[in-house]
């Protein structure tokens, strides 16, 4: 079995202007496209051809430098198109919002352990919401890693994740890191993010 790029449920420009069409093109295109190409190029004919995403990441210590950095990069990228739609609801609802007010105290405490996370992750990596039994916590991963791989500080199941990688967000955003994070929250699909939660 090998892995396909996913297709977008929306158009390039659908998530303008908190994400312009160049750099959802590229980044889809390119940066994931390759993250696809060179993860079946790593496992063809090894003993991991077959397994799921999701078991790959679960034993991702065992696993070549290559399969950890393009599987998690294959994998992240298909969880942040799905978290995002035009038009973002602004805040969860439902069972989701009472575990986000349980773990954190509020949406806006949420929104700060968010927003920190992705703002001091030095250099590239992503910044997560995470399921760990009936509670969330918050944290955030460098370069393509994950809380799925058994490596993480942060072990369990990922439902929200904002690349704070530079080619997510430079075209529009140049340096200014914060911005494209305060504006990540204007296109969030929190019924998606719901979905995850529920498993």
């Amino acid at each position: 079995m090998s892995f396909e790029l996913p297709k977008l449920q929306y158009a390039y420009d659908a998530l303008e202007p908190v994400i312009d069409a160049r750099t959802m093109e590229i980044h889809h295109t390119k940066h994931h496209g390759a993250y696809t190409t060179n993860l079946n190029a790593a496992i063809q004919g090894t003993e991991l051809e077959g397994q799921s995403i999701e078991e790959l990441m679960a034993g991702i210590s065992k696993a070549s430098v290559a399969v950890r950095n393009n599987g998690g990069g294959y994998y992240n990228h298909c969880l942040f198109w799905e978290v995002m739609t035009p038009g973002g609801a602004k805040a969860p609802k439902g069972e989701l919002e009472k575990a986000i007010n349980d773990s954190f105290g509020s949406f806006d405490k949420f929104k700060e352990a968010f927003t920190k996370a992705a703002a001091t992750r030095f250099g590239s990596g992503w910044a997560w919401l995470v399921k760990q039994g009936d509670s969330l916590v918050v944290s955030s991963t460098p370069n393509q890693d994950n809380p799925l791989m058994d490596v993480a500080e942060v072990q369990g199941t990922p439902i929200l994740g904002l690349d704070v990688w530079e080619h997510a967000y430079y075209l529009n955003y140049q340096n200014r890191r914060p911005d494209y994070i305060s504006s990540f929250y204007d296109v969030i699909n929190w019924d998606e993010v719901a979905k995850r939660f529920k498993g």
